[in-house]
């Protein structure tokens, strides 16, 4: 009989890993000894993100060649440092074709995860998010196709109009070149190295920083707004997934990457209060506009298709990203400036 838990030992000590996690952990590992025998090279856009910087170091960790483009809009050098010897990191924009062929030489997988997030940033400038997540997807799509690369995966976030133009495009490239892609559907991901001193910040991220420095947070709306939060490794691990499980499976097709529950912002801001130690108040401001009131994802498909199973919980994630920032702003309290 499996055990129920087994100790796992890092740097933070032990903890206990569950019978899921254990599972989750061990699939990707499983694909790629099924599926990819020998080391591949991977081209990670927009690697110096919240998303990207996490991808890099998993895969690393897997002892798969990596190579980064990344153009600073959003994401930080910092997020790659001390890894810069381990990468082939090209600072350039996905609106440049010319330096996309270039990227792609001898790629085998590419796992797009650039792009400009944040459903506010796209309603006040919709012109830049476009040109951003339509025509730049449209780029690496061309790219990726005349290198003949084995697979792309494609990370959108399911607000956004622009990024489910993209995914069209993502999956036409399938159906007319034979470019095997796949869509994922992001739900709200958090985690370390998240964004959260812009006023676009994720917002377990920006809670998270100002409760740990005593600054008060600010809800918009009543704060029962729900949302399916995913910890960062679980986004992770579906890209892995991706890359390499069966084609039949998957090229083509888009997959939701979520937990399937749903925690509204009044409980999640109650957790954050316990996990911090934060005793001030919140504040509450207007609803902002194009936010949905409730957003929960059906990952019934992932399940089935790519084996994906959410390893680490929401309460768990966020124990782990409050930890994550605590030794951040301990470390570099300089860094940490509150916008506005």
């Amino acid at each position: 009989m499996f055990c129920k838990s087994i100790p796992e030992f890092g740097p933070e000590g032990a903890r206990n890993i569950t019978r899921a996690e254990m599972i989750a952990l061990l699939r990707p590992l499983a694909r790629r000894m099924l599926f990819s025998k020998t080391m591949a090279l991977y081209l990670v856009t927009g690697a110096a993100g919240f998303i990207g910087s996490n991808l890099v170091r998993a895969l690393l960790s897997e002892g798969q060649q990596v190579r980064g483009i990344d153009n600073f809009a959003t994401g930080k050098p910092e997020n790659l440092a001390g890894l810069e010897s381990q990468i082939d990191f090209r600072e350039s924009d996905i609106l440049d074709l010319d330096a996309l062929r270039s990227a792609m030489e001898g790629v085998d997988y590419v796992l797009h995860q650039a792009a400009l997030g944040s459903v506010p940033r796209s309603i006040a400038d919709p012109v830049r998010s476009n040109r951003a997540n339509v025509e730049g997807t449209l780029n690496v799509l061309v790219a990726a196709r005349d290198a003949k690369v084995r697979r792309l995966v494609h990370a959108i976030s399911p607000y956004s109009v622009s990024k489910l133009a993209a995914e069209l495009y993502v999956r036409t490239f399938y159906r007319v070149y034979g470019l095997p892609t796949v869509c994922l559907r992001y739900f709200n991901i958090f985690g370390p190295r998240q964004l959260w001193d812009s006023q676009y910040s994720a917002v377990l991220a920006n809670f998270i920083t100002r409760m740990l420095r005593g600054q008060t947070p600010t809800i918009f709306g009543d704060g029962e707004q729900s949302r399916d939060f995913t910890f960062v490794g679980n986004a992770v691990s579906a890209n892995l997934l991706a890359a390499t499980a069966p084609v039949d499976q998957v090229a083509g097709r888009f997959f939701n990457i979520a937990t399937g529950t749903r925690i509204s912002l009044n409980h999640t801001v109650k957790l954050l209060k316990q996990l911090t130690g934060y005793e001030g108040p919140i504040d509450h401001g207007p609803e902002r506009a194009g936010d949905v009131k409730h957003a929960l994802a059906d990952i019934a498909l992932a399940e089935k298709h790519l084996g994906y199973t959410p390893a680490v919980a929401f309460e768990e994630g966020l124990r782990r990203t409050v930890e994550w920032y605590r030794n951040r702003t301990q470390s570099q309290p300089s860094s940490l400036t509150v916008a506005g």
